[in-house]
């Protein structure tokens, strides 16, 4: 097992391990696990087995003051925003090939309707959005306008989509997508710079399979980005005018969902889902599956986890005028009947009142 599959806190004991680097400008889990000499099976398990530990001792779940934004629930929620201009939440929902915003207290929902799944969206500063649909990424002028199409990423769209994405501080979009048969690790990150004229789309990561959990830290430095099977995030050096990951680390490991595992059962603390960074740069994770919504502290230390009013929660962001309402989407796609009946409104979208205000959307730059 090698030092990406370990929790931060824990990566010095594991000194000896050859980090991986950066390689042909795009970084590949799969040659880096290659290209690690191996340190010893039980003091990784060790060291494993504490940070397994720790982590469960210090999630003491809180309950939260949820209000659900509109009655009417989607299969898969993901990729909300707030609009500050417009004072309006956007989502997506992605089998369902639709696009979402409402007002602030969830009135006038509006649905556009896509031609393949919607993995994730942002807005756009010269008006309307970006969206990364099954088979490209695409520009709207407008709410409802004439989707034009921008660039094709290189990845087979009968197995792999986009998946959750995000506009970094400079206004290009960053996608990661999905490897739908869950076992050819073809799941990529991407990064789609449209500033200089003709868009240009650069491979960022390799070697996943499910992309989530964009984020950055609060100086730009740092990069997280989630593989959602495997139960980790990944953290990495960060240059934002080159472009260029460095230095990779994972900075959170949670552990493996057990094999006798069933909706409700509360040894499994879920998976890591949709992300965002919070104004003192705290990391704020939705564990899909775990009914739960975790804040980590830069350093990778969990400072607080709430349940959730949907086992599935996906993605959150920051809104409201003042940044301090957290909204999260959230699944019923492919979840079954006793789970339904547990959690009636899951597929909707909830939000709550938080201490730390939020970070604004960043726009992308066309």
């Amino acid at each position: 097992m090698g030092q990406h599959s370990l929790p931060s806190i824990f990566r010095a004991a594991l000194a000896a391990t050859k980090a991986p680097q950066q390689v042909c400008g795009a970084f590949s889990f799969a040659q880096a696990k290659a290209s690690k000499r191996q340190a010893s099976p039980v003091t990784i398990a060790a060291i494993r087995k504490q940070a397994l530990e720790d982590f469960t001792m210090t999630s003491t779940l809180r309950q939260a003051d949820w209000t659900r934004l509109h009655p009417q629930p989607y299969e898969l929620g993901e990729s909300p925003f707030w609009h500050p201009q417009e004072s309006r939440w956007y989502w997506v929902d992605i089998p369902g090939k639709k696009i979402l915003r409402a007002q602030a207290d969830g009135d006038n929902l509006e649905v556009w309707d896509m031609p393949s799944e919607p993995g994730c969206i942002a807005p756009a500063a010269q008006g309307g959005l970006v969206i990364a649909l099954r088979h490209g990424v695409f520009r709207a002028q407008a709410w409802g306008g004439a989707l034009e199409h921008l660039v094709t990423l290189p990845y087979d769209t009968q197995t792999v989509r986009a998946n959750d994405g995000k506009c970094d501080a400079l206004g290009r979009f960053w996608v990661g997508t999905i490897d739908e048969t869950k076992a050819h690790d073809a799941a990529a990150l991407f990064c789609i710079d449209a500033r200089s004229g003709a868009p240009v789309a650069q491979t960022m990561a390799t070697g996943a399979l499910t992309g989530n959990g964009m984020g950055w830290s609060l100086d730009g430095r740092s990069a997280y980005w989630a593989d959602t099977p495997r139960h980790l995030v990944h953290g990495w050096d960060y240059e934002p005018a080159s472009n260029t990951l460095s230095g990779h680390r994972t900075h959170l490991q949670f552990s493996p969902k057990p094999a006798d595992w069933v909706s409700g059962d509360a040894r499994y603390q879920g998976r890591p889902d949709g992300a965002a960074v919070d104004s003192q740069g705290n990391y704020w994770l939705a564990m899909f599956e775990g009914a739960r919504i975790c804040c980590f502290s830069q350093e990778g230390h969990m400072l607080a986890s709430y349940a959730t009013p949907a086992q599935c929660p996906t993605m959150p962001c920051f809104g409201g005028e003042d940044l301090k309402t957290l909204f999260i989407t959230s699944a019923r796609h492919g979840r079954k009947d006793d789970e339904l009946a547990r959690y009636p409104d899951s597929g909707c979208v909830f939000s709550m009142r938080v201490e730390v205000a939020g970070l604004p959307v960043h726009f992308f730059a066309d």
